[in-house]
């Protein structure tokens, strides 16, 4: 496939541009470093070395010293700031290349996202150790990390499926601008309870803007308590009488304070992930998309009054302003003498009247790039892997090269397969370890992430919109007090249910009723698949119970057989893990009874 860039070089590249960079921002921080000690050392020698020269040109040279200190600061947080987002940068590469060798569980694997009762989600891997989730997940807030993990357990419609493949496919060729919205993310992770925060703020009524006499005390005080400082400096006023009308404002503006105190605490701690949402909704506005989803995310962050990076920044300004009431010293004067809390409450409602439609699509917005970004990186880190096509034939399954994507990519063995149409199931048979699990791993999990708008371990693939369902591992539960034979009923009737409502599910099933004797399993795995038949299911069932394949005589061109099954060479056994046509009749039971030491 000519043109398609191999990750694990892009990863490699970006790594040492990144490492250099980082390198030439730190002996820039130690020049800056000392630079601020130069000047702040001749800011106090050189005045007195030049004062008896003249005394103006020794205050000249320390205002000159003091704005090349002040300057040299502002480089220093700014060198700061890079050298924080090249070390981001640096290790979202060195985890890249770490996933591309398959070593991704040190990453989180969601497994708290994980619901009680799920029809396929524990059978399949989708959280927990080495799932789906842990290989996919590249969200930073909480908001985007609950939306991937929506997309995970639920099949989305067709018309926003085909949205997202275009979406993934064009971030897929925008890595540096997807690493960097990744980076801009992992500033400060962007919290539900912020979100609640502000939204709760949002929809609460107006308490000042619309009262006269809080608009005219925002500018009668400042104005009253300087007049008076100037009539005292000039003196006009005695101090006593300046003095206590300064405490009369300072009991007043307190008493203020103290009124919109559960203002701030509802607001506090805030300001550091507007700053990351300022960050990233800039990101966003920066890019010229070009797919449809995309772009409306990107007119998401535009509305009547600006940019949506601009409106963030502003409330951001307005918090950290707010945020100076900690400083005792500081808001004593501000407080007293601008009625600082005051100005800051205005500017909030002021600002809050002009955004309140658009804040929840923020965060909207930011939640769904951040799904979208990670199902890019899957795109990018698998170039042969493809895209689904969705089929208006019921029951459709087609697909070749079908693989495992949570198997590494040398050790995975892939497998065609093909199934049409309503009441078509598919029944595997096989010797233990032969593979028939994992192949029916293999179709459920990219059947997952076909109805996610992801691509999928597979040359070609072609699905009829569905939930999977399957019933595969079983476990007793002690306390609930269910036995595992019960717990398999629980997950069967979940699907005969959903097969008799007519809902549209793939099933897939591993060793029916494997908790119960021999005579009974078999009696009751043959009643199951003559009603799934009846009832127009359609899914594969993988079982040890060679009788069962010969249900195909009586359902023909509906119950089909397949098989993986294995080469035995003296007491060794050689696996292929390829499926084929028809019934197994190579099993390896007995000789791995033997080899453990059971006498046969």
């Amino acid at each position: 496939m000519a043109g398609i860039q191999d990750p694990q070089v892009v990863y490699q590249e970006l790594e040492q541009e990144w490492t250099g960079v980082l390198q030439r921002l730190n002996r820039r921080k130690n020049r800056i470093g000392w630079g601020r000690l130069v000047s702040a050392v001749a800011a106090i020698a050189l005045p007195i070395w030049l004062w008896p020269v003249g005394w103006w040109i020794a205050l000249l040279a320390a205002a000159a010293c003091l704005a090349v200190f002040l300057r040299l600061l502002v480089l220093d947080v700014q060198t700061t700031a890079a050298l924080d987002n090249a070390t981001r940068l640096l290790q979202i590469n060195r985890s890249e290349i770490s996933i591309l060798q398959h070593r991704f569980t040190q990453f989180p694997d969601g497994s708290r996202l994980m619901p009680a009762g799920h029809p396929y989600a524990a059978d399949l891997d989708i959280f927990g150790r080495s799932s789906l989730y842990q290989l996919l997940n590249r969200t930073s807030s909480e908001q985007g990390n609950e939306t991937l993990a929506r997309w995970l357990l639920a099949p989305s419609p067709v018309s926003e499926l085909v949205l997202r493949q275009q979406a993934v496919q064009e971030l897929s060729l925008l890595t540096r601008w997807r690493q960097q919205w990744q980076a801009y993310g992992q500033t400060e992770g962007i919290t539900r309870s912020t979100e609640q925060k502000l939204l709760q703020w949002i929809q609460a009524p107006i308490h000042f803007t619309g009262k006269p006499a809080w608009r005219i005390l925002r500018v009668a005080v400042p104005l009253i308590l300087f007049s008076l400082l100037a009539l005292n400096i000039t003196a006009i006023l005695p101090a006593a009488i300046f003095w206590g009308v300064t405490f009369l404002f300072f009991i007043l503006t307190g008493a203020f304070s103290r009124k919109i105190t559960p203002l701030y605490d509802q607001l506090n701690k805030v300001a550091p992930e507007t700053g990351t949402l300022y960050l990233s909704m800039k990101w966003i506005e920066s890019q010229a998309f070009e797919s449809p989803l995309l772009q409306q995310l990107q007119q998401a962050c535009q509305h009547n009054h600006g940019q949506a990076s601009a409106a963030i920044r502003e409330l951001k300004a307005i918090l950290d302003r707010f945020d100076l009431r900690l400083n005792p010293l500081v808001f004593f004067f501000l407080n007293t003498f601008l009625f600082w809390d005051l100005h800051q409450v205005l500017l909030l409602e002021q600002w809050k009247t002009r955004h309140r439609p658009q804040v929840q699509q923020w965060f909207h917005t930011l939640a769904e790039m951040e799904a979208l970004c990670s199902l890019a990186t899957l795109r990018f880190n698998n170039p042969t892997w493809c895209f689904p096509v969705f089929s208006s034939k019921p029951g459709t399954l087609i697909t070749t090269a079908l693989g495992h994507p949570l198997i590494e990519h040398r050790k995975r063995v892939c497998n065609d397969f093909s199934t049409g149409g309503t009441g078509q199931l598919s029944l595997i048979t096989g010797s233990n370890m032969a593979g028939k699990s994992t192949f029916l791993r293999s179709a459920g999990i990219n059947i997952v992430l076909a109805m996610m708008g992801a691509p999928v371990c597979a040359s070609s693939f072609e699905l009829y919109p569905v939930q999977a369902c399957s019933s595969m591992r079983i476990s007793d539960n002690l306390e609930e007090s269910t036995s595992t034979f019960y717990a398999e009923l629980k997950k069967l009737k979940y699907i005969i249910d959903a097969v008799n409502r007519g809902e549209t599910i793939f099933i897939l099933l591993d060793e029916i009723l494997r908790g119960t004797n021999s005579a009974d399993r078999h009696a009751g795995s043959k009643a199951l698949i003559r009603q799934l038949l009846l009832h127009k299911a359609t899914g594969m069932i993988a079982t040890h119970d060679l009788e069962l394949a010969k249900m195909a005589d009586a359902f023909p061109g509906q119950l089909h057989n397949y098989h993986f099954d294995v080469q035995v060479a003296g007491d060794e056994l050689y696996f292929d893990y390829k499926l084929k046509a028809g019934v197994c009749h190579s099993m390896n039971a007995s000789l791995l009874m033997k080899k453990i030491g059971i006498e046969m």
